[in-house]
């Protein structure tokens, strides 16, 4: 799982909760539907953004909807509502090329195993397939491809010859027209051609913010490691940074305001209220205290300033092959997302990443204050996202 949209359901609420985990498991099961089981793990937050978008702004009852999925370990062994059609295809082919992508750039970088020369080709044949397999779901869909690629191919030869005083944007540039594509296509799916522009921008704006906020997360282990980042090798500041951050989170709401939507509440919750919160995450604003308790006495374990609760006993740890095994059996079930499993080598008990809250306005013992998670706007006139505090 990766992506910079990271929802807390404690802001979601019940209802939009449930609708994000039908988009998150109808692309898990388009990437299984349409390319095997090893395509899931390329299933990512940000991905089932177009999936969100092109149901938002579909007719009830087109080729965009619902499909009841049979029994998950996930669920529980329960049937779900899933998100499924063109939406969740387009998804799962811009999540299978945005991932071979990053894929090579990693062979590239020699990370890790991949600095091993099997390994590498292995990746390198992985990602080739990933490619190919991406493009057939998007002609599938009337969506090509090669927008994508263009733009991988290009961002390593930019990344290449950028230096000190280089426009950082410069550097985004490609990030952006990609993900631009995607988002005006879902106009073209849910048959709203006048939303193209609008959405262009929106995906034109969120490409920048998730490629500014990638290279301030990796900014000190790109140090650490020598690797190439984009806020280093151009000289920008976090100052410069956090200001064209917040100046995208801003463009997106006001595009958003142009494009029209049959039923916008998920989309316009994860990109106005939640992409707020994913630029504090990524700056260092400290966020949510659902792990500690907020309303212990002073003192006791957990509580400010007392002392740090006692782990649980070490259990006895898996070796490196069968905590592999492991950890791709709980990939295929989709435990990971948003199950309870146990770590694959560790063995200690974790909660997926639907699970894992990060929100900064609410204390899980009172309703979220819309107003205070809006940003310097507060609640949207007219939001119809499903807040009813």
């Amino acid at each position: 799982m990766f992506g910079i949209v990271r929802p807390c359901r404690h802001r979601l609420g019940e209802k939009l909760t449930a609708q994000w985990t039908a988009h998150l498991c109808g692309l898990c099961l388009a990437l299984r539907g349409d390319h095997g089981q090893l395509a899931r793990i390329v299933t990512n937050y940000d991905g089932l953004l177009i999936s969100v978008l092109t149901e938002a702004q579909a007719d009830p009852g087109g080729s965009t909807g619902r499909r009841t999925a049979g029994p998950c370990p996930l669920r529980g062994m329960r049937t779900a509502s899933v998100a499924h059609g063109e939406g969740a295809r387009l998804a799962a082919a811009v999540s299978l090329v945005l991932a071979s992508a990053k894929v090579r750039d990693h062979v590239a970088d020699g990370d890790g195993l991949l600095a091993r020369r099997p390994v590498a080709l292995a990746a390198r044949r992985v990602a080739a397939g990933w490619d190919r397999a991406g493009a057939r779901t998007g002609s599938d869909v009337g969506f090509d491809t090669a927008v994508l690629v263009d733009a991988v191919d290009r961002q390593t030869g930019i990344e290449s010859l950028a230096g000190p005083g280089t426009p950082i944007l410069t550097v985004t540039e490609p990030t952006e027209t990609a993900t631009a594509a995607a988002f005006a296509h879902t106009s073209v799916l849910a048959g709203r051609p006048r939303n193209a522009t609008p959405l262009a921008e929106a995906g034109r704006l969120f490409g920048r913010l998730a490629h500014l906020l990638d290279a301030v997360e990796d900014r000190e282990a790109d140090a650490a490691s020598g690797a190439w980042n984009p806020l280093t090798a151009t000289g920008t500041s976090l100052d410069e940074a956090r200001r064209l951050a917040d100046d995208a989170v801003h463009g997106i709401r006001l595009a958003l305001r142009e494009a029209e939507f049959t039923d916008g509440g998920l989309a316009h919750w994860l990109l106005v209220h939640e992409l707020p919160n994913s630029v504090r995450r990524a700056f260092g604003t400290p966020s949510c205290a659902h792990g500690s308790h907020p309303y212990a006495p002073p003192g006791a374990p957990g509580a400010p300033g007392g002392p740090t609760p006692p782990e649980p006993p070490r259990r006895d740890r898996r070796g490196l092959l069968a905590g592999c095994a492991v950890w791709l059996g709980l990939a295929c079930t989709c435990q990971l997302c948003c199950g309870t499993y146990e770590d694959p080598w560790t063995r200690e008990r974790k909660e997926g990443c639907l699970h894992n809250c990060d929100c900064d306005c609410c204390d899980c013992c009172e309703c979220c204050n819309c107003c205070s998670c809006g940003g310097e706007d507060g609640c949207c006139s007219g939001c119809d996202c499903g807040c009813d505090c």
